[in-house]
């Protein structure tokens, strides 16, 4: 092997452990803890029968198996707690992008990386959805460290084939091929055209879907940087912009606002929670919050 490729091995396996030591501590110290109190398995599942008890509920005794034996027979119930989780991740070229430190695709990773590891302890399965405009990796919900591993490798390693973002390859493969109501975090931009509520309308009521938006400081203000030229790293397309001027500083965050509120309208009438994470700021503030809304909620 070619000391280049062993290099290139060596640096990606260190990413992974890393990223593998810092999840797995914040999990144990406790975003674990807050994760097994918000999401929990729906139901309860049939185990067995056994002999009634002072105390029981008479609508717990089963009345065929009573008149069998000849001897009152409960049913005995287990809470079903396992979840299936999907991270559903954004992984166009728009993410790429980072002013501040980290790109956004790394912030997602981490994010993702914690999500996962967080299911993990609590015993629950994880799969994953890599997508731009097609699915570029889907891989089934399991159990196991190993599998968790592999997760965030792809994450953080995976080369999309396409560039740009389209959300109804991964909403067609939630609705038709993850048949059990999972628990499914959305982790994008969301910068992409299309209507999002239209696009999430029929698959938010099939699943558990919470969207976490990645996004950075400079998409929100433009700095008085002078003439600059901007690329959109999805369409190649380029404009050159004067950043000096105030009335366009203005009118770009203006528009910028206005379509944040559009965006957090949709989410709201669709019932679908979100997260705000920026690739200036710690993210593990926005995560507690949601957490501890989310527990006071049920």
């Amino acid at each position: 092997m070619p000391a280049a490729d062993k290099a290139e091995i060596t640096d990606i396996l260190r990413k992974i452990r890393k990223i593998e030591l810092r999840t797995r501590g914040l999990v144990r110290e406790s975003i674990g803890g807050e994760y097994h109190s918000c999401f929990k398995g729906e139901g309860i599942d049939f185990e067995d029968f056994r002999e009634y008890q002072p105390g029981d509920e008479v609508r717990s005794i089963d009345w065929n198996v009573t008149a069998r034996l000849g001897t009152p027979f409960v049913k005995k119930f287990v809470e079903q707690r396992e979840l299936t989780v999907f991270l559903a991740i954004d992984v166009s070229a728009s993410g790429n992008y980072g002013s501040h430190g980290p790109s956004k695709r790394e912030l997602m990773a981490e994010v993702a990386a914690l999500l996962a590891f967080s299911a993990l302890q609590n015993k629950d399965k994880v799969g994953l959805i890599l997508f731009t405009d097609e699915i570029e990796l889907f891989v089934p919900a399991k159990k196991g460290s190993s599998h968790v591993l592999r997760l965030i490798r792809e994450i953080l390693y995976h080369r999309p084939m396409r560039h740009q973002t389209n959300l109804s390859p991964t909403v067609h493969i939630l609705q038709n091929h993850v048949r059990r109501r999972s628990l499914v975090f959305l982790i994008s931009d969301f910068l992409f055209p299309g209507d999002l509520a239209a696009e999430l309308k029929t698959v938010s009521r099939q699943h558990d879907m919470i969207a976490l938006q990645v996004s950075d400081p400079a998409e929100h203000a433009l700095p008085p940087a002078g003439r600059v030229r901007l690329e959109d790293p999805e369409t190649g397309e380029q404009i050159e912009i004067n950043t000096s001027s105030m009335k366009l500083r203005r009118a770009y965050a203006e528009e910028a606002a206005r379509w944040q509120g559009e965006l957090d309208s949709q989410f709201r009438r669709l019932a679908i929670d979100k997260i705000a994470l920026s690739t200036d700021r710690d993210y593990l503030p926005a995560l507690h919050a949601f957490f501890k809304g989310r527990h006071g909620a049920q």
